[in-house]
C-alpha cells in the first residue's frame, strides 16, 4: 500500500535480448559524497525477462522495473512509478551506464553477482492452453472520464446467464494479470473461478497496457468509476446474470469494491482480499512499524521513524494545495536531514524525490480515507480475508475493523476468513518478508482460492 516503502504491482515489458542478462547486478551511486548501493534483479518467468530493483541502504526492496530493454548490448531499465531510468553497456560481467531520476543524472557501474545462480522461476499454477472456458479481450467505456478501458473476460462455453465478478488490483500501475514477480494472481483467480462457471473480468488500470487513461493524478475515487464502467459492460453481456456480479479486490481494491458497493446496486456481493478497514495514515504506520521490526531496526530508531513519518503525513493531511505540501514538506524534511548525521546526504535531489512521490492526489486521499466510511452503507454480502503473515495490511485489526464498520451499518450478511502462514499475496510463505515473494512457487494459496470459490457459489445458489 505504500508507494514508498512497499511494493507496487506493474506491467513488464519484454522487447529481446542480445545475450545472457540474468542474475543480480548492483553498483554505487555517488550522492552528496556517500555511497548509495542499487541492486537490479534480473530473471526469468514463463513470461520472459523480468526485473526488480533494491535499495538496501535506504531500506527498500523488490521495486519492480516496468521497462527492461535491451538490444545491441545497450540495456535499459525503467521504473515509471518512482521517475528512475538507467542506459549501460553490457560488457559480460560488466555494465557501465548512467542513473537518471527527478532531473538529476548520475554514472552507475553494475557488476554481476556471481554467487547468485540464475534459474527460470516456476510457477505451476499459471496453466497452459488450452482452456475448457470462452477467453475474450474486451473493452469498456468510463463515460465520466472519456476513457476505454481494455481487459479479459472469461466464461463458460455453453452455459448462459452466469454469475461473474470483477477482480480489481492494489495500488500501483497493474495489469490485468495483476503481474509481480513473475507471478499473475488474477490470471491464477481467473482460471479457477471460470472453471467453476463464474465468469470473470480482469482489466488494466487506466493508463496500463491497453487501457486508455492517466494513473498518475487517479485516486481510488476514479477507480471506483472504472468498476462502475465494467458493471455497466457486464450488464448487457448475454452470458451473464444481471442480478449476479460481484467485486474481488485486493488491497486498495478492496477500498475500491466497497466504494463501489456502498451506492451501486448492480453490486450482488463482494470480497476483500487482504482489504483495509481503518484509516489510511493508520494502515501505513502499522506497516512501517511491522517492516522496521523485520529489519531489527531498534526500538528507539522505530519510534524515531514512526515519528517523523506522522508529521509528514500530518503535512499532507492539513495543507489541501500541492505547493503548499511541498513547500512545508521541505523545510521539514531539510531540517530532519540538518539534524541528522546519517541523512545529510539526502539534503537535494532525494527529499526532492520524496516529495514528488508524497504528494500526488492518491496519496493525500489515500492517508485521509476511512474505509469505514463505504463500508457501513454496503448491504450485500461481504466476504473478507487476510493472512496472519500479511506485514503490509494487519490481517487482525482490519478484519476486526471491517466487521465493525459493516455491524454499525446494519449488515449481518458477512463472513471473516484469516488464513494461517499467507502473506499479502495470499501465499503459503517461510521468512513471509517481502523479498520472498518472488522465491515462492506458489501463486495464491489453494485454500484460499477453494474458499472463495465455494463462498461465491454458495451466495449464488450454483452446484
Amino acid at each position: 500500500m505504500n508507494r514508498l516503502i512497499v511494493v507496487v504491482f506493474c506491467f513488464f515489458y519484454i522487447l529481446g535480448f542480445g545475450q545472457q542478462i540474468e542474475g543480480q547486478w548492483s553498483g554505487n551511486l555517488q550522492v552528496q559524497g556517500t555511497k548509495l548501493k542499487l541492486v537490479f534483479n534480473i530473471y526469468k518467468s514463463t513470461r520472459g525477462y523480468e526485473a526488480t530493483m533494491d535499495s538496501p541502504d535506504q531500506g527498500v526492496t523488490a521495486i519492480p522495473v516496468t521497462i527492461i530493454h535491451i538490444k545491441d548490448s545497450i540495456l535499459s531499465l525503467g521504473i515509471d512509478q518512482i521517475g528512475m531510468s538507467y542506459k549501460g553497456v553490457v560488457e559480460n560481467d560488466t555494465i557501465i551506464g548512467e542513473f537518471k531520476q527527478s532531473g538529476f543524472e548520475l554514472p552507475l557501474y553494475l557488476i554481476k553477482n556471481k554467487t547468485k545462480g540464475n534459474k527460470t522461476l516456476k510457477r505451476p499454477q499459471e496453466i497452459i492452453p488450452s482452456f475448457p472456458y470462452q477467453i475474450e479481450d474486451v473493452l469498456f467505456d468510463n463515460n465520466k472520464d472519456n476513457i476505454t478501458l481494455a481487459g479479459t473476460l472469461t466464461f463458460p462455453k455453453k452455459i448462459k446467464k452466469v454469475p461473474a465478478v470483477i477482480l480489481i488490483s492494489g495500488s500501483g500501475q497493474q495489469n490485468r494479470d495483476s503481474e509481480v514477480y513473475g507471478h499473475k494472481p488474477f490470471f491464477v483467480l481467473s482460471d479457477y473461478l471460470t472453471r467453476k462457471n463464474i465468469a470473470v473480468l480482469r482489466f488494466d488500470d487506466r493508463g496500463v497496457g491497453k487501457s486508455e487513461g492517466t494513473f498518475k493524478n487517479a485516486t481510488s475515487f476514479d477507480f471506483a468509476e472504472d468498476v462502475k464502467s465494467a458493471i455497466d459492460y457486464l450488464r448487457n453481456r448475454p452470458e451473464i446474470d444481471n442480478n449476479k456480479i460481484g467485486l474481488i479486490g485486493h488491497s486498495e481494491g478492496g477500498i475500491i469494491a466497497s466504494i463501489v458497493a456502498s451506492y451501486s446496486p448492480n453490486v450482488s456481493f463482494i470480497i476483500l482480499l487482504a482489504g483495509t478497514g481503518i484509516p489510511g495514515i493508520k494502515v501505513l504506520l502499522a506497516q512501517q512499524e511491522k517492516i522496521a521490526e523485520t529489519m531489527n531496526l531498534g526500538k528507539d530508531e522505530i519510534e524515531k521513524l514512526l515519528d517523523t513519518n506522522k508529521k509528514i503525513y500530518e503535512i499532507i493531511q492539513e495543507n489541501d494545495h500541492i505547493d503548499q505540501q511541498k513547500n512545508k514538506l521541505r523545510k521539514f524534511l531539510v531540517s530532519e536531514s540538518e539534524s541528522n548525521e546519517k541523512e545529510k546526504s539526502y539534503t537535494d535531489d532525494y527529499i526532492e524525490f520524496q516529495i514528488d512521490q508524497m504528494t500526488t492526489p492518491w496519496f493525500k486521499n489515500f492517508l485521509d480515507y476511512d474505509p469505514a466510511d463505504a463500508l457501513r452503507n454496503v448491504k450485500c454480502p461481504v466476504l473478507a480475508m487476510g493472512g496472519t503473515k500479511d506485514i503490509q495490511v494487519n490481517s487482525k485489526v482490519n478484519l476486526m475493523a471491517i466487521s465493525k464498520a459493516l455491524k454499525d451499518g446494519g449488515n449481518r450478511n458477512y463472513s471473516f476468513k484469516e488464513l494461517p502462514g499467507l502473506n499479502h499475496l495470499f501465499q503459503n510463505c517461510n521468512t513471509c518478508l517481502m523479498d520472498e515473494y518472488i522465491k515462492l512457487e506458489e501463486t495464491f494459496s489453494e485454500e484460499a482460492l477453494e474458499i472463495i470459490g465455494s463462498w461465491i457459489l454458495k451466495r449464488c445458489q450454483i452446484r
